[in-house]
């Protein structure tokens, strides 16, 4: 998988943890935890994406692995 194409799997993810953030934000009692974790989780997906611009192909590799298998999870739910 090409930077580019693993750039787009952590770009998809970080808009559904702001997404979350937003709706969470106005959720009539908002869940303080939950809204902590999902800055955290959006927090390392700029980190990642941070990461993948002088990542050589075995760190592309394994964070392309890692938001594969995160896009999977959050589609779940």
């Amino acid at each position: 998988m090409t930077p580019e194409a693993v750039e787009q799997l952590v770009q998809e993810v970080s808009a559904w943890y702001a997404e979350q953030i937003i709706k969470e934000r106005r959720a009539g009692a908002p869940d303080a935890s939950r809204l902590k974790t999902l800055k955290e989780e959006l927090a390392a997906c700029a980190a990642d994406q941070q990461a993948l611009q002088d990542a050589d192909e075995e760190e592309v590799a394994e964070i392309a692995s890692r938001y594969a298998a995160r896009v999977k999870e959050l589609e779940g739910q």
